[in-house]
């Protein structure tokens, strides 16, 4: 609406010129007003303004939903979106306080402790300091992100081995990674399909884990679940055939946390394989059974009594 309104501003400017508008403008006050409006320079910066922010966002939801950026990548698309808002407003000269307050509160409502850690745990994001040496991004965090890195770090191992974790988190924020290693997870090239520049090795960061940062046998177990998980299931559509048969015989809190288990993993593992294919028809079927034949089912799923998934 906002963009045909502005496709549209050389008509509408006409439009006043006419007679009969002209005539009306005398009888009606809200038309007037419209008029005033319309002939104002502000109000055309300001639709101006917003039809930029409405493209600027939707560019970056584009891209986030080809691209399935991972956990890691949160926080740095974060301050992306900071940084280009921030250049919006001083183009339209938009006072920066109130969309700060906006954007904060967005990103408080779906901030997630994984994102700080597996940011700082991804050898992409190794930063070279003045010593040449490739270190975690701990500076770009604030310190309850720092506290957050730690606590989930504590809760991805055992009780008895979490001061061990700590230690070793301590080792990897003061000595990082060998320059070689992290240049190589680093290298990009130019994606000739799309121009952009593309990770010459994505896998290059388990790879690096696993084979080199061996000393980090903690560390490195947590790292490798975290760095890899998927920031977002776009092209994954939520299979509302097992939740409503989950709700419909759970009786426990439990149980339907396994179930929310079992939908993750399996949206997970589809986005794995790129599979975005929909198999809620097929799904629709098993669970909608009124004979009596899920019972088995009901048992594996949300059967208290059952082993944790």
């Amino acid at each position: 609406m906002v963009e045909d309104i502005l496709c549209s501003a050389r008509a509408l400017q006409l439009v006043f010129l006419d007679e009969a508008n002209k005539r009306m403008l005398m009888e009606e006050p809200i038309a007037r007003e419209i008029e005033e409006m319309m002939r104002n320079p502000h109000f055309w910066n300001e639709l101006e303004a917003i039809n930029s922010l409405v493209k600027l966002v939707k560019a970056m939801a584009q891209e986030i939903g080809m691209e399935k950026p991972r956990v890691g990548q949160c926080l740095p698309l974060w301050e992306e979106l900071r940084v280009k808002v921030k250049d919006w407003c001083s183009k339209f000269h938009i006072v920066e306080g109130p969309v700060e307050k906006v954007i904060n509160r967005r990103f408080e409502k779906n901030y997630h402790p994984a994102w700080a850690a597996a940011f700082i745990l991804d050898p992409l994001y190794l930063i070279r300091d003045s010593s040449r040496k490739y270190l975690p991004p701990f500076k770009f965090l604030t310190s309850e992100q720092e506290k957050d890195v730690d606590k989930l770090i504590t809760r991805l191992v055992s009780r008895e081995e979490a001061h061990i974790a700590l230690m070793e988190l301590m080792k990897w924020r003061t000595e990082g990674l060998d320059p070689v290693y992290a240049q190589a997870v680093q290298l990009k090239h130019r994606d000739p399909s799309t121009g952009k520049m593309k990770l010459a090795n994505p896998q290059s960061s388990r790879l690096v884990w696993e084979t080199y940062l061996t000393e980090f046998k903690l560390l490195g177990k947590v790292a490798v679940r975290l760095i890899f998980l998927h920031a977002t299931s776009c092209g994954f559509k939520c299979n509302w055939s097992l939740l409503r048969w989950a709700r419909s015989h759970s009786h426990s809190r439990l149980g339907m946390d396994r179930v929310q288990k079992l939908i993750f993993i399996a949206a997970h593992s589809k986005i794995e394989r790129r599979d975005f294919s929909n198999d809620e028809d097929k799904d629709a079927e098993l669970f909608d059974l009124d004979n009596g034949e899920d019972n088995v089912l009901n048992e594996v799923f949300v059967d208290t009594s059952s082993a944790s998934v």
